[in-house]
C-alpha cells in the first residue's frame, strides 16, 4: 500500500488532491494542515490526520520530515505555495529518508514564483506581455495605457491594480518588488499542465474561469483549443517543468495567447480537469514513484459549478491547533 501525505488540506487544491487519491485502492491518504478546522483533514480517517507548522516557519520542513518518517510516507504532495521552495531544497534529504516529493524542481519553482524571472524565462518561447520592474527605468518605458502594476511574488489577484495613465504611474512609489506589465484585454484561460520526468508534456487542459471567488474558479468549462494547449506546453518547456503546474494565459489585441503567470502546484479548480478525463494527482503520484505514465492523455469538454459542501464530525474529533488559535493562518 502506498502512503501519501497531502498538505494544505484546508484549501480547494488540497481537497481536490485528497479526493483524487482516495479513489485509488492502492493508496492510503494522510491529510495535513496548520489549522485543525481544515475541511480536508476530515475526509480521511482520524488516525491519518496531522497538524503541521505554518509553511513559512523555520521548523516546518524538519517537523514535516519527522512526520513523514513516523508515518512511513512514500510521497508528499504540498498544495501551498509558501511550502514548496523549502521542501524542494530538501528534496534529496526527503528521498534518502524514503519520501518522494511530488513537486517541480527548485529551479522551476523559483522562476514561477517570481513573475519577473518568469517573463524573462519565457520571452523567447511565446508571447509574453512587456514586463518591467517598477523603478525609474521601468516607469520611463513607453507604455500604452492602461497598464497593470502587481507584485513580483504572490498568488491570485492580491495587490494587482489597473493604472489608467502616466500621471498615475508616476505617482506610485518606486519599488522593485512590484512590476509594470502591459495590459492584455482579451479572454483569460487557465491551462493545467502535466509534464513527465523528461519534461515531455503529457497533458495540457485549458479551461475558462467563468466565475471566480477569492481567486479560485468556482464555475467554468474545459476547452478543446490546440493553440492554448501548444502555448501552455511551450511555457512548460521554457521553465523546465516536471510534474503539475497551472499556466494562466490571456489573449492580446492581435488575438495571440500570452502568458500571465504560472502557479507551480495543483490549482483549486483541479476537479474540473479530473472530471474532463485527466486525473493529474493520480498521474503525478505515479510520476513521483518512478512509474511509467502515458505519453499523452486526452480530455473532453465539460463544465462545472462549485457549491459549498459540509463535512460533519464529532466535536471531539476537531484537532486543536495552536497556530490557528494565534491567528497564523496566512499560508
Amino acid at each position: 500500500m502506498i502512503r501519501v501525505l497531502v498538505t494544505g488540506a484546508g484549501g480547494p487544491a488540497g481537497v481536490a488532491v485528497i479526493r483524487s487519491l482516495l479513489a485509488r485502492e492502492d493508496v492510503e491518504v494522510f491529510a495535513a494542515d496548520m489549522d485543525g478546522w481544515a475541511s480536508g483533514l476530515y475526509l480521511v480517517p482520524a488516525e491519518r490526520r496531522r497538524l503541521v507548522q505554518p509553511g513559512a516557519s523555520e521548523p516546518f520542513v524538519d517537523e514535516l520530515m519527522a512526520t513523514c518518517a513516523a508515518d512511513a510516507i512514500d510521497v508528499v504532495f504540498s498544495t501551498v505555495d509558501v511550502e514548496l521552495p523549502a521542501l524542494a531544497r530538501r528534496r534529496d534529504e526527503l528521498l534518502a529518508a524514503g519520501t518522494a516529493l511530488a513537486a517541480p524542481s527548485l529551479d522551476t519553482l523559483e522562476v514561477c514564483l517570481d513573475k519577473f524571472l518568469l517573463a524573462e524565462a519565457c520571452a523567447d518561447a511565446l508571447r509574453v506581455p512587456t514586463t518591467r520592474l517598477l523603478d525609474d527605468a521601468g516607469v520611463a518605458e513607453h507604455w500604452e495605457f492602461p497598464v497593470i502594476v502587481k507584485p513580483r511574488r504572490g498568488a491570485g489577484s492580491r495587490g494587482v491594480r489597473l493604472v489608467a495613465d502616466r500621471a498615475q504611474l508616476e505617482s506610485i512609489a518606486r519599488d522593485d518588488a512590484l512590476l509594470i506589465q502591459e495590459h492584455l484585454p482579451g479572454d483569460e484561460f487557465s491551462v493545467d499542465v502535466l509534464a513527465d520526468a523528461s519534461g515531455h508534456v503529457v497533458a495540457a487542459v485549458p479551461r475558462t474561469r467563468t466565475r471566480v471567488d477569492s481567486g479560485v474558479s468556482i464555475a467554468g468549462r474545459t476547452v478543446l483549443n490546440a493553440e492554448l494547449e501548444r502555448t501552455a506546453a511551450a511555457v512548460a518547456v521554457a521553465i523546465g517543468l516536471t510534474g503539475v503546474a497551472n499556466v494562466q494565459l490571456r489573449y492580446d489585441t492581435a488575438g495571440v495567447p500570452a502568458l500571465l503567470e504560472v502557479n507551480p502546484r495543483f490549482p483549486g479548480a483541479m476537479p474540473l480537469t479530473i472530471a474532463a478525463g485527466v486525473d493529474m494527482p493520480s498521474l503525478a503520484l505515479d510520476l513521483a514513484l518512478g512509474r511509467p505514465v502515458p505519453s499523452s492523455v486526452g480530455f473532453r469538454e465539460i463544465a462545472n459549478v462549485r457549491y459549498l459542501e459540509d463535512v460533519f464530525v464529532g466535536v471531539d474529533e476537531i484537532l486543536h491547533s495552536e497556530h490557528a488559535a494565534h491567528g497564523e493562518l496566512d499560508d
